[in-house]
């Protein structure tokens, strides 16, 4: 969760509330805590209800009133859509949207079970649709805001043993311009951010041994390591009255792997 030490300030996010998928760990925790900086109010949710715990205690002395989390898995859509409803009470209408919540389990296509596939498009692609639809609404009221979906370059160029996780991350992109036309004349803005591989505790316990890196990096052009901060500073752009005229893009944040 390290974050630059000067960081850019959008006054446009103070006093925002942001709600953020799959929050407790990674990237999605960098976005919580980058979020807070910016004085914004964060609401959050992930299934992985001890991490997300621990989070709100590392930040609570400095955001305990402004930050809150439930522990939620959201391929259930009740409970996510009851867990929105929540935080919303809590914290104020969200006036931004943050589609972060993935699952990029490795699996052979010709092995991978009719539940497994289903299950990964549920958390990778479904969640970011009825998650949107509970928001936007509300969001709607409150005069606009944006929505940022989180792709991934795996949509782009489609790595082997990952055929639900690249169709899901591909969805998200059309979902994104389907979006950005439906909710224009609400002023709401939607986008999505396409990370490469970024550093993460998970990626290195699981799948991004020095090997792999070593062979990764032969085919980036900015030689050090991409890092959840690197992603989450283009996502405070995008939410920000400074990207007021952007939406139904994608950008790609991955040291030039592309």
């Amino acid at each position: 969760m390290t974050q630059p030490t000067e960081r850019t300030l959008y006054p446009s996010l103070h006093g925002k509330r942001v709600f953020i998928t799959g929050g407790a760990t990674g990237i999605g925790a960098c976005m919580v805590e980058a979020f807070l900086y910016q004085g914004a109010k964060v609401g959050f949710v992930d299934i992985a209800a001890d991490e997300g715990a621990k989070l709100c205690d590392e930040l609570a002395a400095t955001y305990a009133d402004a930050l809150s989390f439930i522990a939620c898995d959201v391929t259930d859509v009740a409970a996510l859509r009851a867990s929105i409803a929540e935080l919303s009470q809590q914290l104020g209408s969200f006036n931004v949207l943050i589609n972060n919540v993935a699952n990029d389990k490795r699996c052979d296509p010709r092995s991978l079970e009719d539940a497994s596939w289903h299950s990964s498009l549920a958390v990778n692609l479904d969640a970011a649709f009825f998650t949107t639809r509970a928001i936007a609404p509300a969001m709607a009221e409150t005069g606009g805001g944006s929505i940022i979906n989180f792709s991934s370059i795996n949509a782009l160029y489609g790595p082997a043993e990952m055929p639900s996780y690249v169709t899901a991350k591909a969805g998200l992109l059309g979902l994104t311009r389907a979006l950005a036309s439906d909710f224009a004349r609400d002023n709401i803005r939607v986008n999505a951010l396409v990370p490469g591989w970024v550093v993460t505790d998970k990626q290195l316990e699981k799948w991004l041994t020095p090997e792999v890196e070593a062979k990764w990096m032969e085919n980036v052009r900015l030689q050090r390591r991409l890092k959840p901060a690197d992603v989450a500073n283009m996502a405070l752009f995008l939410a920000s009255d400074d990207a007021s005229m952007i939406t139904g893009q994608q950008f790609v944040v991955d040291g030039g792997r592309l």
